[in-house]
């Protein structure tokens, strides 16, 4: 009898640590879907009214500097008694809450992981069809931006465990920083403060290139600026196959802006690139960021030929690379979606569960 009894002690015991070892990611399914899907729960009416067309019209927009369309999007909405299983693992969701009763006005805020692990779920709440059409059109830009960042983080994350070990080496090596690029960038060319690695494939290729020179004040940063120190590094370091050919940026096709990346400022090049008496392009997208201690400008780039291919899923998947980019002494950090988080239900049974301890 005593066995037993200490039989099961241990039995239950055995069980009590094997819950308590079991973590969210083991009871909840993993979100599906690719990069930059996104489901819509709205009601079918309110869809195809203006204030549903004012949403579709931001997730149709087509990503910036590409040589072709391609909106940023792809797009999946459905009703919301359709929200089943099988639609609630998606990466992405919108769902849109229309009620006067409930909302004074409208906003917008997200949750991570409510229906699946590495899901990221936006709700925007309005009190009439008439307040959420306009909320849409005046908060455009911010609903784009926190999804492609949301998938950059998630990008970001994968390359903390799989990245190129060349590229890394590379940009220790001769700028002492860490860079996180795609595994498959292996072929590499050095130069003067200057390197290059590519995926070095027929069929879609994808180029990260490195380069700095000296900080000069804030003048440093504008387009006309940035645009000659890139053809100049380019022409110097990334000839054509014949003497003549090198590449070139369209200036009339670039755009910049400042972005945060790791809690300092950076400045975004994006735009088209081709090569001089040749018939290669495509788009590129890079950061600027001052290196205090040094005083230079490093400057990390991703740049795409694939013109058999539709690039957007190539060209954000070396921008999210950029962001991985530490300079020395500098603190890894995501990117700053910019939208306030709810607290998962999980988030907040475990608040509860600690505050009566």
């Amino acid at each position: 009898m005593k066995g037993f009894m200490i039989y099961k002690l241990t039995w239950m015991i055995g069980c009590l640590l094997l819950m308590m070892g079991c973590t969210k990611e083991q009871i909840f399914p993993r979100a599906s879907g690719r990069p930059y899907e996104v489901l819509v729960v709205l009601d079918d009416k309110t869809w195809e009214a203006p204030a549903g067309r004012a949403l579709f019209d931001i997730l149709d927009t087509d990503v910036p500097c590409l040589p072709q369309s391609e909106r940023s999007f792809h797009i999946t909405q459905i009703e919301p008694k359709d929200l089943n299983a099988n639609f609630s693992i998606f990466r992405n969701i919108i769902q849109v809450n229309i009620d006067r009763t409930q909302y004074s006005r409208t906003g917008m805020r997200f949750m991570r992981n409510k229906y699946a692990m590495d899901q990221i779920v936006l709700t925007i709440n309005s009190p009439s069809l008439e307040d959420f059409q306009q909320f849409c059109i005046d908060h455009k830009q911010e609903v784009i931006d926190f999804l492609t960042r949301s998938e950059m983080n998630r990008l970001i994350k994968e390359l903390e465990q799989k990245y190129s070990k060349v590229t890394y080496d590379l940009a220790w090596q001769i700028f002492t920083c860490r860079l996180h690029a795609p595994k498959e960038l292996t072929a590499y060319k050095k130069g003067e403060q200057f390197f290059w690695t590519s995926n070095n494939t027929a069929s879609g290729l994808e180029n990260i290139v490195m380069y700095s020179y000296p900080y000069e004040g804030p003048e440093t940063f504008n387009l006309e600026y940035m645009v000659a120190k890139r053809d100049s590094a380019m022409k110097k370091n990334l000839p054509g196959e014949k003497p003549g050919m090198y590449m070139k940026t369209d200036s009339l096709c670039t755009m910049v802006k400042a972005v945060n990346v790791h809690n300092s400022f950076a400045m975004e090049m994006r735009g088209l690139w081709y090569m001089e008496k040749d018939c290669m392009g495509g788009p590129f997208v890079s950061h600027s960021r001052v290196d205090i201690e040094t005083n230079r400008v490093v400057v990390v780039e991703g740049f795409v030929y694939a013109p058999e291919k539709m690039k957007r899923g190539l060209i954000r998947r070396l921008e999210g690379s950029l962001y991985t980019l530490q300079l020395p002494q500098e603190q890894y950090s995501l990117i700053d979606t910019g939208l306030e988080e709810e607290e998962s239900q999980t988030t907040n049974q475990k608040t509860k569960k600690n505050s009566t301890k």
